[in-house]
């Protein structure tokens, strides 16, 4: 079974989103945890919770993905900048354990001339703070694009992360199609030979997710600019190769493309009618 969602707006809560989620023809979802750009976080309602849960699982829904603000980035120069981003992070996983089991993604962040080694010590660092043993959550590392001076666009970086985290169990990854193409990961001509390496140098056991893109710019171009499914440089050939690699097919697929409530239902449909169960 395709296991697709979307991104959708936390602002009426869980079972709002769901509900949301499967007009649409979804059955997961993402969402931000707290304000995107800033840092502010709705209150949970343990009620909504409950509600949710019921519903998600009469619905049968699959792993949810927590998407943390944009406003996060652990290995700034800034030490407020960094002393937020723990704060934010470590109250994120708590409020994670209302909805258990499910993953929560970040961007690992930008060095801001720093250098590359001192950004994956300022970002193992933080999550040696905030991860708990007890946790259910996963949290992900997001692959990017690379554009100035971004973490996580090789898959190298993500591994030297990963190795410097004493609760690693507890890490994977969220695979951003319009990134990694971005990022010069050929996934339209060499599919097997990107998860190959990717097996190679951090394992395919630690992909938890993907977020699925197409990318209004060329491969190798280092921007992030997502593009609705079809409409950019990957084209719907590598997406239906995607969503049906045995590799990949068990996987959440969230959409991040720029859609309104409808592009993203049509996309969905799109998609199931692709899909080889």
């Amino acid at each position: 079974m395709l296991h697709i969602g979307c991104h959708l707006s936390a602002a009426k809560g869980f079972l709002h989103m769901g509900q949301e989620a499967l007009s649409l023809g979804a059955d997961t979802f993402q969402f931000f945890t707290r304000n995107p750009r800033g840092g502010s976080a709705k209150e949970i309602s343990q009620q909504d919770v409950d509600n949710f849960l019921d519903f998600s699982c009469f619905h049968h829904f699959s792993t949810l993905l927590a998407h943390a603000p944009y406003t996060i980035n652990p290995c700034s120069d800034n030490p407020q900048t960094r002393e937020f981003a723990e704060m934010a992070f470590a109250d994120d996983l708590k409020r994670m354990e209302y909805i258990p089991h499910n993953l929560y993604n970040f961007h690992p962040g930008s060095h801001v001339g720093q250098g590359s080694e001192v950004a994956v010590t300022l970002i193992s660092a933080l999550l040696n703070k905030v991860l708990d043993r007890n946790q259910t959550t996963t949290v992900l590392l997001e692959t990017m694009s690379g554009k100035g001076s971004e973490i996580g666009s090789t898959f190298e970086e993500l591994r030297a992360i990963i190795d410097h985290v004493e609760l690693s169990d507890k890490l994977g990854i969220c695979l951003d199609t319009c990134h990694v193409y971005s990022a010069g990961y050929d996934i339209v001509n060499d599919l097997d030979g990107v998860l190959e390496k990717f097996d190679r140098q951090i394992g395919l056991n630690r992909l938890k997710a993907i977020h699925l893109n197409d990318s209004m710019t060329p491969f190798a171009s280092h921007k992030d600019r997502h593009e609705k499914i079809g409409q950019g440089t990957i084209g719907t050939d590598a997406v239906i190769r995607l969503i049906n690699h045995p590799t990949l097919k068990h996987l959440p697929f969230l959409l991040e493309t720029p859609n309104e409530p409808e592009g993203y239902a049509r996309e969905i449909k799109f998609l199931r009618n692709n899909y080889n169960s």
